[in-house]
């Protein structure tokens, strides 16, 4: 199945009315609460295995750039941050939210965004809308592997889980298989690949590393 099906103007729509409604927050980027991003970034930031030296970070899919906040809180602020959304609002926003700052810049454009250290995604995959499973899967795969060949060192990726309770799994979002996704990144980016799945919410982190040293 092509990827061509997949209206990203709807997925665009959909971020936008979030950041509308809620405004800079968690919820702006159609997450809960600031409890459980934070727990999700945690996993996320693993990835970043030598954070006393200086490192470049690409958040793909970055919303206002709350991911490089919760860096700067943790004491392991990037030397260089990237952010990069779909939703022109977010890129606005996240270049008001962090005006002045040095090293830190958004963009919308995929085709010139630079290869970073790290690279990292958080909720990007979830919100398929009406789009088939498949055609959203091939999706997937085809983003993490950009999001490989943007990475230098490694990158980290979170989705909901098809192990969620079935009394409440919507249509609309997108329920992962991290065995299947796992032997995807094992076979194609780093035979240094992780799964976490034990952090008490209805979803994973894939860590996938590309140098150890």
């Amino acid at each position: 199945m092509s990827t061509d099906k997949i209206d990203m103007n709807d997925i665009r729509s959909y971020f936008a009315e979030k950041l509308e409604q809620h405004g800079a927050t968690p919820r702006g980027v159609d997450w809960n609460s600031n409890g459980a991003q934070d727990t999700r970034f945690m996993q996320l930031a693993r990835i970043i295995d030598r954070p006393e030296r200086p490192y470049s970070l690409l958040d793909y899919g970055s919303g206002f750039g709350s991911f490089y906040d919760y860096l700067v809180n943790q004491g392991v602020r990037p030397q260089r941050y990237v952010g990069f959304d779909i939703v022109e609002g977010m890129v606005v926003k996240g270049r008001e939210l962090h005006a002045g700052i040095e090293g830190v810049e958004f963009s919308q454009t995929d085709d010139n965004l630079p290869v970073c250290d790290y690279v990292v995604a958080s909720g990007i995959f979830n919100i398929k809308l009406d789009t088939e499973y498949d055609t959203w899967t091939e999706y997937v795969i085809k983003t993490i592997t950009r999001m490989n060949d943007l990475a230098d060192r490694g990158f980290s990726v979170n989705f909901l889980t098809k192990y969620s309770d079935a009394d409440h799994m919507r249509p609309d979002l997108y329920y992962a298989d991290p065995g299947y996704l796992f032997d995807i990144c094992k076979r194609r980016f780093s035979r240094n690949v992780a799964i976490l799945h034990d952090y008490d919410l209805y979803d994973f982190t894939l860590l996938v590393r590309k140098k150890l040293d």
